[in-house]
């Protein structure tokens, strides 16, 4: 199976799947060595990391090249490319047809705009059309931002129903979190429904039960680590003890020159597909 295949049919196992986001090799090789059978990118540590404002449309560059490096990971790896860093679905397709020539799996693509603004029913349902068209075999996520944004709710359900329709193999609903709506959504929309893990919102048993397919952590690992980067500084600072567990500069120096083995990442894939 090719990583495409595995990742779709991660979608489709026993438990929903937790996709873990990763903003550098070093933190998706880490996801990978501890067992998750996929991993994804957060667009908010890529940005961060170069300096950049996320969701502005300014890490194409960034973006591909972090999913150059991820494709030396055995397992599947999905790619955050906000709204497609560009107004062209022909240029956003062409975008993603090179992410799928490195190995990248599928691609996570926004309907909201700047922050600010929902693109329409119509531009959003040609890039996702266009992008299918190009590359017919990656997973494809469509993210509804109405609630994300606050723009709109009411027209949750069309918009995701219109982007299946359009080709999307997922759909994503960031910012929902009362149960008895996601639920609503996972009956409504035909393809697997993925949602924001949120601490203080539904548990992952939860979820699963009203049957969300895949729950993502966002920028979620990016901020704790960098909470825990700065913690530790000032633990050294004041002369406290730095607390907290964390991978030794050889665990972390094998990741990167041994990424999983081939075997060891069809071990993990298994166990969450059968």
């Amino acid at each position: 199976m090719t990583k495409s295949e595995i990742f779709r049919e991660l979608h489709y196992g026993p438990e929903p799947l937790i996709l873990s986001n990763a903003w550098d090799f070093g933190s998706a090789a880490l996801l990978a060595a501890a067992g998750f059978p996929a991993v994804g990118t957060t667009s908010l540590g890529i940005a961060a990391a170069a300096g950049l404002t996320d969701g502005i449309g300014a890490t194409a560059a960034e973006t591909r090249t972090l999913a150059r490096q991820l494709a030396r990971l055995s397992i599947p790896v999905t790619v955050d490319i906000e709204a497609g860093f560009h107004t062209d679905p022909a240029e956003i397709a062409a975008f993603v047809a090179e992410l799928a020539e490195f190995g990248t799996a599928g691609v996570n693509v926004e309907d909201g705009r700047t922050g600010t603004s929902l693109a329409t029913l119509e531009q959003q349902a040609d890039i996702i059309t266009a992008i299918k068209k190009r590359t017919p075999d990656i997973f494809v996520n469509a993210r509804v931002d109405t609630y994300w944004l606050n723009l709109d709710l009411d027209s949750t359900t069309s918009r995701a129903g219109r982007y299946v329709t359009a080709g999307a193999d997922g759909v994503f609903i960031p910012g929902v979190s009362d149960i008895t709506e996601i639920a609503r959504y996972v009956q409504a929309v035909p393809v697997p429904l993925n949602v924001l893990y949120s601490t203080g919102g539904p548990t992952i048993s939860e979820l699963a039960a009203v049957g969300v397919r895949r729950i993502s952590t966002g920028s979620l690992l990016y901020r704790r680590a960098l909470g825990a980067a700065v913690a530790a500084a000032l633990a050294v600072r004041t002369g406290q003890d730095v607390i907290g567990e964390m991978p030794s500069y050889s665990e972390i120096q094998s990741s990167i020159s041994n990424p999983v083995p081939d075997a060891v990442a069809r071990r993990h894939i298994a166990e969450h597909i059968q």
